[in-house]
């Protein structure tokens, strides 16, 4: 069994979705979570619902001040950040020739800036107390592009980059960096796709269904853990054998 007590981890985009699902699950394993989201109602429903060991604050990651003044916060009320899970993103969707220049930047700002300054600010407390995990929540489009993602797809490839990057700079103080892909998961967004889609996709899925939020929080949990105490800027890929 994993046991995260005495933790405290920190999930943005943690009110809904893949977020939400990572911060259930590191709750169920004994950590506190703070839980960063843009809408205050949301984050603050998404915490209460998680119980006593889960505080919510509102704030939009793509902006330094608010970052910080997020984990501020919440360290004020749970204590050091152990680990940090970058999941907060959004996508603007639309062929190239017709993106606009505020879609590339609002996706890259959020999706990349914000995972930026969410580490900065929590990366010299993880060094000086010689133990961290940070996890960068990054996609299968980060891998193999989609048509009409140029944004989304580079961000999420900047992303892996990242990873790979503070990996090597924070492994000499024991703070591991580490990225999971997911590929399709059944969120709001997937709902919202209609029968003859989702039957597309779950054709270029080898193991044939979409996966869940616990199939990703099961992964955060396991790179949280001890038992992933020898691994780091490595790049988790949990899409159900889509990219081979």
């Amino acid at each position: 069994m994993i046991d995260l007590s005495g933790k405290v981890a920190v999930v943005t985009g943690g009110s809904r979705g893949i977020g939400l699902a990572c911060a259930e699950r590191l709750v169920e394993v004994g950590a506190q979570v703070g839980l960063i989201a843009r809408d205050k109602d949301r984050v603050e429903k998404a915490a209460k619902s998680l119980g006593i060991e889960a505080f919510g604050v509102a704030a939009d990651v793509s902006d330094a001040e608010q970052a910080q003044n997020a984990i501020s916060q919440i360290e004020e009320k749970l204590g050091p950040v152990d680990i940090l899970v970058n999941n907060a993103g959004l996508t603007r969707d639309g062929l190239l020739v017709r993106m606009s220049e505020a879609d590339w930047d609002d996706v890259l700002n959020v999706n990349l800036k914000g995972a930026f300054h969410l580490t900065k600010a929590i990366a010299r407390g993880m060094m000086k107390r010689r133990f961290g995990r940070i996890i960068n929540i990054t996609s299968v489009v980060g891998l193999m592009g989609n048509a009409g993602q140029a944004n989304y797809a580079a961000s999420k490839a900047g992303l892996i980059g990242f990873t790979k990057a503070t990996a090597r700079e924070l492994a000499s103080r024991n703070v591991l960096v580490n990225a999971i892909a997911p590929g399709y998961i059944e969120t709001d967004m997937t709902d919202a796709l209609s029968e003859d889609v989702k039957t597309a996709l779950m054709g270029q899925i080898p193991l044939g269904r979409l996966g869940q939020g616990s199939d990703i929080a099961n992964s955060v949990v396991f790179l949280s853990s001890d038992l992933a105490g020898y691994i780091t800027g490595q790049v988790m890929v949990v899409d159900g054998g889509m990219v081979m």
